[in-house]
């Protein structure tokens, strides 16, 4: 499929500070757009100025929620080279994720050339600074102007990108971590697997009862017994018991994130022994008590490793390896960020560079 491409006539001032970025606010003079029409499939791929999205008050994504979405980065190496970390596993994600929500399926290889066009076009937007990085958003939703609940026949596939700043300003600092017992995110069955919109709403009551507690992040229990650890609210998790490397298995209510998997890799490649299974929150709280609970420490695209300090479980508070980033944790953030931004090499293959 052909790529059209619309220059903007006005393209934006770009960012002077990038130590100010934050996240998710500045956005890029492109994005990709395509169509999906039932009897047509995916259609009329093009790249035109960022603007707004016209849609029908009636759009079924609005309504019913049908909306899938993927987040990765893109990043600028010492010598100005631009790559991206393991993108055909997001694309891969993307589909595994409109199969649940009854999304057309799309072809991961174009979407990787679409994507590696639209920042080749950008690139003068990848910052500059250490630790800063291209926010790629790649999202789909429903657009049938129609009020009844079906799978829709017409969708939009669109690629947005944020220039961010460094996740870590103040260094790698431990965060602390509210053990949620009222609500649940995901059962095994449902949607927690895919990376859909409904899966984040309904993280937000947790996320504000954490914060009234003054911790940054949910972790999530199993939402049939509430006693198996699955998730935290944007992130996977990882304990270090006694030596060994643990993480909640893949059961369907648990979102296969990337960055989890790489971490897998890497720790086995480096002599860890992993295990993925089901794991209590009160084998946690016993390993902490019998002094065996080396570090804890959460996986995802933005933060990479965000080592915890701090778990709150009921009235217990568990300190983890006295508030400190463990050595596991460093060096996983070490070799990962090493990867991405080109300080070492790429040992396992998973770097794409955008021409």
């Amino acid at each position: 499929m052909e790529i059209k491409v619309v220059k903007t006539d006005s393209p934006k001032a770009k960012p002077t500070d990038e130590t100010k970025l934050g996240f998710g606010h500045v956005f890029t003079d492109h994005m990709f757009v395509m169509n999906y029409d039932t009897g047509e499939g995916w259609h009329d791929a093009r790249i035109v100025p960022y603007g707004e999205i016209s849609l029908s008050p009636a759009a079924m994504c609005l309504h019913y929620g049908q909306e899938i979405f993927e987040g990765l980065k893109a990043y600028r190496t010492a010598d100005g080279t631009v790559q991206l970390f393991r993108p055909d596993e997001n694309f891969k994600r993307m589909n595994t994720s409109a199969e649940r929500m009854v999304i057309p399926q799309i072809d991961e290889e174009f979407m990787l050339k679409a994507l590696k066009q639209l920042i080749s076009m950008e690139k003068d937007w990848v910052p500059h600074t250490d630790g800063a990085s291209l926010y790629i958003r790649p999202f789909i939703f429903a657009t049938d102007p129609y009020v009844g609940v079906r799978p829709a026949d017409h969708y939009l596939f669109i690629i947005i990108l944020s220039p961010s700043g460094a996740y870590y300003s103040t260094g790698l600092n431990p965060v602390k971590i509210y053990v949620e017992q009222n609500y649940v995110r995901a059962v095994r069955g449902g949607t927690g697997f895919a990376k859909t919109a409904a899966n984040y709403a309904i993280s937000l009551k947790g996320q504000a009862e954490a914060h009234d507690q003054d911790y940054e992040q949910v972790l999530w229990l199993d939402g049939v017994e509430q006693k198996y650890v699955e998730e935290v609210g944007s992130m996977n998790i990882f304990f270090v018991i006694d030596g060994e490397v643990i993480t909640p298995q893949l059961t369907g209510s648990v979102l296969p994130g990337i960055t989890r998997k790489s971490s897998i890799e890497i720790c086995r490649k480096r002599g860890y022994k992993v295990t993925e299974r089901r794991i209590s929150i009160q084998e946690i709280a016993d390993a902490y008590d019998a002094g065996k609970l080396d570090e804890v420490f959460g996986t995802g695209t933005a933060a990479v490793i965000s080592p915890v300090g701090h778990l709150k479980w009921g009235d217990k508070i568990m300190t983890i390896n006295d508030n400190k980033i463990g050595p596991i944790s460093q060096m996983l953030y070490d070799t990962m960020t090493g990867i991405q931004w080109g300080k070492i090499p790429d040992e396992f293959g998973w770097i794409v560079k955008i021409d």
